[in-house]
């Protein structure tokens, strides 16, 4: 049965999730100005943003990329939401999986060139991410013995503490998800990138505001997660996060786009490698202590 506690929750995590991503997305905007020189939009640009979208003329090329901008959202939402309820974090990775697909779907459903480019590589960068995200998950369970979200805020220490080089690895990860030079190579809001937005190019008014009401679910989900790796206190785990966004953003604006095989190559070796060392090196300690 679920619990009128857990309703309130889910409720404040769908309402207040993308609140917290647009206002992360307008420090980073402003931010990213102040280290290029410039004034910068202001913080709440992102909700101005969206809000002018949606009172825009939709102009759709076809329908069917509607619906899956919506079946992104959704299944994006609803990760958030099994997050902040403590649910499976394996499950949670499959419906993650989920929104990209519909992503990459809705840009393969329209003729354009740039879009259709876009969701190829937008698939290039899943190949390439998953298998983190996949030994995430196995670490959360070496660790405490289950896929539950929940028993990670319960345990007595931290994450960090024995999943540290997989916290290095989540980085390149958040990089890529939050479209972050030097792997923003699918769809990206800046002018360095050659298929202009990629993947969302064909999307307008109300449908690329769904879109980007996705990317502030995204935006939050990533960030939490960044955080879990120090649940056993929220303050510094929010800190950690915090500290791992602002990384991200000058490692944009210190790094220009590099190709789709160097990033391929950069996250199966070197991402992926410190993600196993630790994997490795956490089951050869559980062995030892049995």
């Amino acid at each position: 049965m679920i619990s009128w506690d857990q309703v309130a929750i889910g409720a404040a995590a769908l309402l207040f999730a993308p609140i917290v991503g647009a206002l992360l997305q307008g420090v980073d905007r402003r931010l990213t100005a102040r280290i290029q020189g410039r004034r910068g939009p202001p913080l709440l640009q992102p909700f101005y943003d969206l809000f002018k979208l949606l009172g825009k003329e939709q102009l759709i090329v076809n329908r069917m990329q509607i619906v899956y901008a919506w079946l992104h959202l959704t299944f994006m939402a609803a990760t958030v939401m099994m997050l902040a309820l403590g649910q499976d974090s394996l499950m949670l990775l499959f419906v993650l999986a989920f929104s990209t697909l519909s992503l990459v779907i809705g840009g393969m459903c329209v003729r354009s060139p740039y879009s259709r480019i876009g969701s190829q590589r937008e698939i290039l960068l899943m190949v390439a991410y998953e298998p983190v995200l996949v030994l995430m998950v196995v670490g959360f369970y070496l660790v405490n013995h289950s896929f539950s979200i929940a028993t990670i805020w319960q345990a007595d220490q931290p994450l960090m503490m024995r999943l540290p080089l997989l916290f290095v690895a989540l980085l390149a990860v958040a990089a890529i998800k939050l479209q972050k030079s030097p792997f923003d190579l699918a769809s990206s809001h800046h002018a360095h990138q050659e298929i202009v937005k990629g993947i969302t190019i064909e999307y307008s008014g109300p449908g690329l505001a769904v879109l980007e009401l996705a990317h502030f679910y995204e935006t939050t989900l990533v960030m939490a997660l960044l955080a879990l790796f120090w649940a056993t206190n929220w303050w510094i785990g929010g800190a950690l996060a915090l500290g791992a966004y602002l990384f991200v953003i000058l490692l944009d604006n210190a790094c220009a786009r590099l190709t789709t095989l160097w990033m391929f190559k950069f996250m199966w070796t070197v991402v992926l490698g410190l993600a196993l060392t630790n994997i490795i090196w956490l089951y050869l300690s559980i062995q030892h202590i049995l």
